[in-house]
Order: structure tokens, then C-alpha cells, then sequence
């Protein structure tokens, strides 16, 4: 991973940190599924992008080139997502769409002398150049048809690359140029993950920063601080340490090519909405958790097991009961908590995080290391 890499990731920490409050600021199913949206066009200019500088040298001096250009079209996309359903659709549309458009050109024109490479090229920007189409008519449009619209564009988006991309004529990208390199691209997506939590840490110190003035807030602030570290925690054990291990024993390597991109962002959803869920806590303090704010609180950590029982299933081809046990917690706790303050909520979702690592520490303590054993 270079520190080009590094600084790529940064303009991430606007955007997730954007989503999240957007999110807590107007709870609605419409704008869980415009967050979504939201989130899976950012996340997929970040997949992409990693791919490409793990397929090529990210030190040539053409791909530090696309790497800086790729960061100031997600730059464009993030000034844009507070109004992205409203009058920015086109700048969040068309950002996306010149970046992954812009990137394939420009490395046709790269690999031009390798006609194997240079049809993988081909294969990627064609599909990209077909969800191209719903991604700018949807910009034209309002409400339920833009969303419909870019629901579309992202379907056509992440099939491609769960298909490996095939076009009539050309066939799929094969194996062989789906080829990983295990320490770059865990380091990448841990490095992703990290941004996430980097998320959630500044949504929660904005809004304490706004109103401290009770013991509730501060009370809010620990069991956010504690929360967050417990993402981490979870996250890192054995799995999360392992991935670069998993990834270099896996019997088909380029397996990781069409799981991690979806395992992990389902695992940053968990974090972004958590992230949400502290802002509610820290700013508001009504008597009783409303059944939004409990889904937010309760459902961003659900979301996040979910996708680590998925994470671990990739590591080690199954899933330890706490996962599954902790998502089933936090469904038994939901109608609890609508009668408790959503301080509550929140500790709740803190406590069940915590069962889960106590557990995790509890199975590997004393015990040998285990091997990932990837399907």
C-alpha cells in the first residue's frame, strides 16, 4: 500500500461522515434507500479503484496520475451527496460516471501493447459505459424515478463485477487476470474499514462538540467512544488479521475477487448507520426511543454482524454462533427499547457488541492459532 493510497482514502472520511448524517437527520425507509444508494456509488468508486492499483503498479506514474484524478471526481461526488435527490443529482451522477468512464479510457490508452489486458479493459468499461445510462437519465429525473433509476445503474454495477464481467464476443475476464495480491488488498480494504470507523468517530465528536451541556451527553459520548472501539475489536479478530493469509491459501484466490467487495461493505453499512445512530443519541433526548431511531441504533450494529458472520464465512468457511446470536439479540431488544430512552438503545447495542468479543476472546484463549481455511 503506498501513501498515495493512504491519501486517496481520505476524502472517504467526508463522504461516509456526509451519509451518516444526512441519515439521522430525516429517518425515513425513503432516505435509508437513498443512503444506500449513496453509500454503494461511493464504496464502488473505492472497490474499483483498489482493484485497478492491485491489477497494476500504483507506483507508475500513470496510475498515481488516475489514482489523484479518481480522488477529485469522488471530491465532486461528495460535495454533492447532501442534495444528491435534489438539485445536485447531476454532479453525483455525472462525477460517477466520468470516473469509472474516465479510468477505463484511460487505461485502454495505458495498455494498449497488451492485447490480454487491454480486453480485460474493454470487458470493465463496457459495462460500465451500459449502467452509464441509467446513472445520467436518472439525474433528469425526481423521487421515486431517479431512484429507480440509480437502484438500476448500481444493480448493473455490481453484477459486472460479481460476473466477472462478460461481453459477447470477449467472454468474462478470466482467472488468470483475476489474480490478487494478498498483502496490498487486505491492507486496502482494513485501511477502508479504519476509514469507517474514522466516520463514526468524527460524527460523534461533531455532535457532542454541539450540545454537552447535560450528564446524558457525556454518558452518550462513552458508550459511542466504547461502541466504536468494539467495531474495531470484532472486526480484527482473527478474521480481520488473517484476510492477507486467507487470501494467499484460498484454493481459488480470485474468490475474494467477488465476495470481499460485498462482505465489507455491508460491514462499513453497519458502521455508517451506527455512526447515524450516535448522532441521534448525542443531539436529541426525548423520553422514549421512536421505532426510526431504535431501527438506526439497534440496526446499524445488526448490519455489521451480518456482514462479519459473511467476512468470516470467507476466511474460514463457517460462522461462530455469536454472530447470528448477536443479530437475534439485537431483534429480541428492538421492542424493549421503544419504551426506554435512546441513551438506552444505545447501550444495548454496546452490550450485545461486547458479548460478541468476549466470546471471540473466550473460543481463542489458550488455544492454538487457527489457520484461515477460505472455500
Amino acid at each position: 500500500m503506498t501513501l498515495l493510497e493512504l491519501f486517496f482514502d481520505l476524502v472517504y472520511v467526508v463522504a461516509l461522515a456526509l451519509i451518516s448524517q444526512n441519515l439521522a437527520d430525516d429517518i425515513s425507509w425513503t432516505m435509508a434507500v437513498q443512503a444506500l444508494i449513496l453509500l454503494a456509488a461511493v464504496w464502488w468508486t473505492w472497490t474499483i479503484t483498489t482493484l485497478v492499483t492491485d491489477l497494476y503498479d500504483p507506483d507508475r506514474t500513470e496510475i498515481k496520475a488516475l489514482i489523484v484524478t479518481v480522488m477529485f471526481g469522488v471530491l465532486l461526488m461528495t460535495t454533492a451527496i447532501p442534495k444528491a435527490f435534489g438539485d445536485r443529482g447531476l454532479v453525483f451522477a455525472a462525477s460517477y460516471v466520468a470516473i469509472h468512464l474516465g479510468r477505463g479510457v484511460f487505461l485502454l490508452l495505458t495498455v494498449r501493447s497488451d492485447p490480454h489486458i487491454r480486453r480485460r479493459a474493454v470487458r470493465i468499461l463496457s459495462w460500465f459505459a451500459v449502467s452509464a445510462v441509467p446513472w445520467i437519465i436518472g439525474a433528469f429525473v425526481s423521487d421515486d424515478a431517479r431512484l429507480a433509476l440509480w437502484l438500476l445503474a448500481l444493480g448493473i454495477d455490481y453484477l459486472g463485477l460479481r460476473l466477472a464481467y462478460p461481453v459477447p464476443g470477449l467472454g468474462t475476464v478470466p482467472t488468470a487476470h483475476r489474480r490478487l495480491t494478498a498483502d496490498h488488498l487486505s491492507e486496502r480494504y482494513q485501511q477502508f474499514y479504519t476509514i469507517a470507523l474514522g466516520d463514526a468517530i468524527l460524527v460523534m465528536g461533531m455532535a457532542y462538540s454541539e450540545r454537552h451541556s447535560h450528564a446524558e451527553n457525556s454518558i452518550a459520548l462513552v458508550v459511542a467512544f466504547v461502541t466504536t472501539l468494539l467495531l474495531w475489536r470484532v472486526y480484527v479478530h482473527k478474521a480481520g488479521e488473517l484476510l492477507p493469509l486467507a487470501i494467499q491459501t484460498a484454493r481459488n484466490p480470485s474468490h475474494f475477487w467477488n465476495t470481499a467487495p460485498y462482505t465489507h461493505l455491508l460491514m462499513v453499512s453497519g458502521v455508517v448507520t451506527t455512526a447515524a445512530g450516535f448522532k441521534l443519541v448525542l443531539q436529541e433526548l426525548p423520553a422514549r426511543t421512536p421505532p426510526a431511531w431504535a431501527a438506526i441504533i439497534l440496526g446499524g450494529p445488526a448490519l455489521f454482524l451480518i456482514g462479519r458472520a459473511f467476512f468470516e464465512r470467507e476466511v474460514f468457511s463457517r460462522v461462530s454462533p455469536s454472530r447470528p446470536g448477536g443479530v437475534l439479540t439485537l431483534l429480541i431488544a428492538a421492542p424493549a427499547v421503544l419504551f426506554l430512552p435512546p441513551l438506552s438503545a444505545s447501550v444495548a447495542a454496546m452490550l450485545v457488541l461486547a458479548g460478541v468479543a468476549l466470546s471471540d476472546f473466550r473460543r481463542s484463549h489458550g488455544r492454538p492459532p487457527e489457520a484461515p481455511s477460505p472455500p
